[in-house]
């Protein structure tokens, strides 16, 4: 097998993992109004995911680094192309990661809620907005062929990509909804368990949609097995939240959002953009590809320190495993001295 081609599915692996564990984060941001009723009830979402999130998002870190040293042209028309929006996931991502790092800095109820709007606004944003922008890169973009991108935002904004941006907002609302159920007890469990399936009903039919017209559209043999097994792992996850089972639910939306990325990048290879203005102009995993000798000593780093990563990654959920309830929450009068909530002992 080729290098390139390696690359490529090491980088949909990237954002598998992103998109796997980042989304559960975004839900939980998401939901924090409709699932929290007071503010130990908020505080016990915060520490759901406290621990992890920023952990979670070293993902994306890596695989637009991955990117940028193995396919320098996707990136350079990635970014440039869809530099607006991909800013604003940016700034997004930055106001959210505040939120967790300064909500708990003063005893203030108004402070406190304008920094859980920052993690609400801050959750939304990207997890529209990565829809957004993947259903328009598997799809197809105008690019010329000097290998830029002639379109602008509107062109962006079309039916599919739209769609695209409510499927994931809705998939990852549900897979967040799921791990409150499966991190915590109490009214907030049963709150969540409730919320994730009416929540899934709505994504399951948005996800079927979008995954036929992908597949109709640019969609091979292998992405429609994976689009299939996506939906077959929806449905038992659905199932199984209705049983209370939330560690099977959990497993559920997790192999469904790893599927459906998985599928996307099946319907996308071997171009990584796609020009929807010629094929001749599109960027392939051949002709957007660093040098042989970069990619051979990427692949070394690699099989080197990705076991390491992934294994520290596995301890930290490990140890923070436990459920967490209101019970493990100080009164607010004492919140001036917490420590953040990633130090909190769950």
């Amino acid at each position: 097998m080729e290098l390139t081609t390696v690359w490529f599915a090491l980088i949909a692996i990237l954002w598998i993992g992103y998109f796997t564990l980042e989304g559960f984060d975004f839900g939980v941001g998401m939901l924090l109004p409709k699932l929290a009723r007071n503010e130990k009830e908020r505080r016990v979402m915060y520490n759901t995911v406290g621990p992890v999130w920023d952990g979670n998002e070293v993902w994306v870190l890596v695989a637009g680094g991955a990117t940028f040293a193995a396919f320098p042209e996707w990136y350079a028309t990635l970014f440039s192309g869809f530099y607006l929006p991909l800013l604003l996931i940016l700034v997004a991502l930055i106001v959210r990661n505040l939120a967790f790092e300064y909500r708990h800095k003063r005893d203030d109820d108004r402070w406190r809620k304008r920094w859980d709007w920052a993690l609400i606004l801050g959750s939304w944003t990207p997890a529209v907005l990565w829809g957004v922008a993947f259903a328009n890169i598997v799809a197809g973009v105008p690019i010329d062929a000097e290998k830029e991108f002639t379109g602008t935002l509107f062109t962006l904004l079309n039916p599919l990509g739209l769609l695209g941006g409510l499927v994931t907002a809705s998939l990852f609302a549900t897979h967040g909804a799921i791990f409150v159920a499966l991190k915590t007890d109490g009214e907030i469990r049963h709150r969540a368990r409730d919320m994730a399936a009416k929540l899934g009903v709505l994504a399951a039919v948005l996800a079927v949609v979008f995954m036929v017209w992908i597949q109709m559209k640019t969609g091979s043999l292998a992405s429609a097995v994976a689009f299939v097994l996506a939906a077959l792992a929806l449905v038992a996850g659905l199932v199984a939240n209705l049983r209370g089972r939330e560690g099977w639910a959990f497993i559920g939306t997790f192999t469904t959002i790893a599927l459906a990325v998985g599928g996307l990048f099946l319907a996308l290879f071997p171009d990584v953009m796609p020009s929807t203005t010629d094929a001749a102009f599109s960027l392939t995993t051949t002709n957007a590809a660093a040098t042989a000798y970069t990619l051979k000593v990427m692949t070394w780093v690699a099989v080197i320190f990705t076991p390491i990563v992934l294994m520290y990654q596995a301890w930290t959920y490990w140890i923070f495993r436990k459920r967490i309830t209101v019970a493990h929450i100080p009164d607010p009068e004492d919140f001036t001295s917490l420590a953040p909530a990633e130090t909190l002992e769950k």
